[in-house]
Parts: C-alpha cells; sequence; structure tokens
C-alpha cells in the first residue's frame, strides 16, 4: 500500500503530516519526493546505507582533436549555447542536434550529475531521498528513480508514505505514479481551495483514489465549510480536520513529530484521521 501526501502549494502542513503518519504506522518506508527541498529526513537521525549519483540530463562535449570549425554546431544550436565552437554548459540543453549535424563526429552528449540520491535507514524504518544540484532539471525522472529504491525495501505488508512535491507539475505526476491513495493537505484560504481543486483534478485525471486534510481549518471556519462543500461535489472523503495548534511549531523547531506531544490537539487529529483512513482504504 503507498499512500501519497500532496498539497497544492508549500506551507500547508504536508511534511509534518507525512511525518506524523509515518510515526503511526508500524512497518513503513518513507520517500520523500520534494527532491528540490527535501526535509523529511531532518526529524530523523541514522545513517545512509546507500547513496548514488543521478543523471537526468546530458551535455553536448566538443572534442577539440576532431573538430574542423565548420561552424554548422552553432548554425542549427537553437540555445545559443555554441560560439566559437565552443560550448556554453549553462546554455546547453542538451537536444543533440549539434553532434547529429556535425560532419566529424566531433560532438558527443555525456550524462550530466543533477542529484545525490541516499537510502537512509532510521530506528523507524527506511527514508529514501534526493537533493537536486542547483539549476538541475529532470526532478520527475528523479523521483521515479527513487520511488524505485525506496520500494525495494518495503516488505508485503509495509505501508509507503510518499512526501510529494507540492503544486501540480511534473514532480508531482511522478509523486502519484503507483500510488494506491492520495491525501491532499489543504488550507482554509481561497487559495487553499483554489490549489485543491487543481490537485483534486490531476488526481482524478490518474484515476488514483483522493482524500482530503483541512489542516488549520479552525483558523477560518466559512472557507472550511466551500472546502467541505467541493469535497462533497467530487465524492472527496474529508479524513482529517486539524485544528491550528503552536505546539506544531514547537515540534518543528524541536525536530520531533507532533504526535509525541501528548498535550497537542494537532496530535489527536493527526491520529484520529490516520483511523479515518484505515477505515476507508482497508474496508
Amino acid at each position: 500500500m503507498e499512500i501519497a501526501i500532496l498539497s497544492g502549494k508549500g506551507g500547508t502542513g504536508k511534511t509534518t503530516i507525512a511525518t506524523a503518519l509515518s510515526e503511526l504506522i508500524d512497518d513503513v518506508v518513507k520517500i520523500d519526493c520534494d527532491v528540490d527541498a527535501p526535509n523529511l529526513y531532518l526529524f530523523y537521525g541514522g545513517k545512509n546505507i546507500k547513496s548514488a549519483d543521478f543523471s537526468g540530463s546530458k551535455k553536448a562535449v566538443i572534442d577539440e582533436n576532431l573538430c574542423i570549425k565548420c561552424g554548422k554546431c552553432e548554425q542549427f544550436c537553437k540555445f545559443n549555447a555554441i560560439k566559437d565552437c565552443k560550448i556554453d554548459e549553462l546554455s546547453c540543453e542538451g537536444c543533440g542536434s549539434c553532434a547529429l549535424v556535425c560532419p566529424k563526429d566531433a560532438i558527443r552528449l555525456e550524462d550530466e550529475k543533477s542529484a545525490d540520491m541516499y537510502i537512509t535507514e532510521t530506528e523507524k524504518g527506511i527514508i529514501a531521498r534526493a537533493q537536486m544540484e542547483i539549476g538541475s532539471d529532470g526532478s520527475g525522472k528523479l523521483i521515479t528513480e527513487l520511488k524505485k529504491q525506496g520500494r525495494e525495501f518495503a516488505k508485503k505488508d509495509s505501508i509507503v508514505i510518499t512526501d510529494g512535491s507540492p503544486g501540480i507539475g511534473c514532480p508531482v505526476i511522478a509523486s502519484i505514479a503507483g500510488s494506491n491513495a492520495i491525501v491532499v493537505v489543504t488550507e482554509p484560504t481561497q487559495s487553499g481551495l483554489e490549489d485543491l481543486k487543481r490537485v483534486e483534478e490531476l488526481c482524478e485525471y490518474f484515476g488514483v483514489f483522493t482524500m482530503v486534510c483541512i489542516n488549520k481549518f479552525d483558523i477560518n471556519l466559512d472557507m472550511s465549510l466551500k472546502i467541505e462543500e467541493f469535497a462533497k461535489l467530487k465524492n472527496l472523503d474529508i479524513v482529517g480536520k486539524i485544528p491550528y495548534d503552536e505546539l506544531v511549531m514547537k515540534s518543528i523547531n524541536e525536530l520531533k513529530p507532533i504526535v509525541y506531544y501528548k498535550e497537542s490537539k494537532a496530535n489527536e487529529a493527526i491520529r484520529d484521521m490516520w483511523s479515518n483512513i484505515k477505515n476507508i482504504i482497508f474496508k
């Protein structure tokens, strides 16, 4: 069983909730798909048991011993990445057109490292995570590979919790792929509702069962009601309504999942939410 935690934008509490839910599961594998800014691992110690480079793109390289400086590569480059038979690595998109038109086969495409991938072993299971290089692309392919590696550590009865990227772009699509269920974390604001609509449309397109969690629902009860009305219209279960709780900020500062703060209202609500999720997806 793989459950992805998504949100239409950053800052809704997605990672806080993903971390908390993970702590309530006995056999869990965690995959941090927010590869541009991974932070799930910060809540845990542990050690890296596996690491690897990831190449999501290619760059053109000119062999000066073969180059006859005919200028065809510069003529056909649509990104203005070649000047005087020299390649500007920052401008090169790795499309390969220069290599195709070179009459002397003096240009080749080489893999460019775009991220580091890690498998971290903690007292509470495995975390699969990655850190992209600044300005790198290929995050969707990276997430696909990261999920593949993380799933290798999942047993038959394991639950995989995926902390997805915010938004609805390529990284989110890769986060959704292969998931059995989605929990969309939203907040009671107009932008929160609109972001929820976009994520719901994406999940509906891919045919993945979707649930909704309203974080800090009590800061704007009117907007929370509108979110519930939208969920009802789309036949989405509201599995969690988490109240505003200042202890959440304390838990983040102390890098300790909120479920370990017994006096926390959010803790109680997240535990209730996990019960609701289990009653729905395991019935």
